[in-house]
């Protein structure tokens, strides 16, 4: 099962944050936003279905593909049965196993600074990302 969400860049992107990474459907990024990569997402947890919603808790392992350009990235993550996903604007990967709603997945293998340094150049070029979750069924 896939999930596609399509975002892009901005001038502030620094992808910098050592435990987290984060897309927003917001318009506007300050130079603050460490764990941000992409804004203006064309879809929110909102959007996920429930059964979708419902793999994401019982899945043992998430994959999240990062793409710009052509250039990709793979985050691995789990879920919890805990998670809420239903935060309106932002979808957060974690490092730790902190629950919120924005929280997408937990215990990542990368945040924001460990993303691929080209795709960070092309983002804060203003570049399109291709953000798809994909869970192993």
């Amino acid at each position: 099962m896939e999930f596609t969400i399509r975002a892009k860049g901005h001038k502030n992107i620094s992808a910098t944050h050592k435990t987290t990474l984060e897309i927003t459907k917001e318009d506007y990024l300050t130079p603050t936003g460490h764990c941000i990569i992409g804004i203006e997402a064309n879809k929110s947890m909102f959007d996920f279905t429930d059964e979708f919603k419902e793999k994401l808790r019982n899945a043992k392992k998430i994959i999240v593909e990062i793409e710009v350009e052509g250039i990709k990235d793979t985050i691995i993550g789990e879920g919890h049965k805990d998670l809420i996903l239903n935060h309106p604007t932002d979808i957060v990967i974690r490092k730790s196993n902190y629950i919120c709603p924005r929280t997408l997945m937990i215990n990542a293998n990368k945040s924001a600074k460990d993303i691929n340094r080209k795709i960070v150049k092309k983002l804060k070029e203003g570049k399109k990302l291709i953000f798809r979750i994909k869970i192993d069924d």
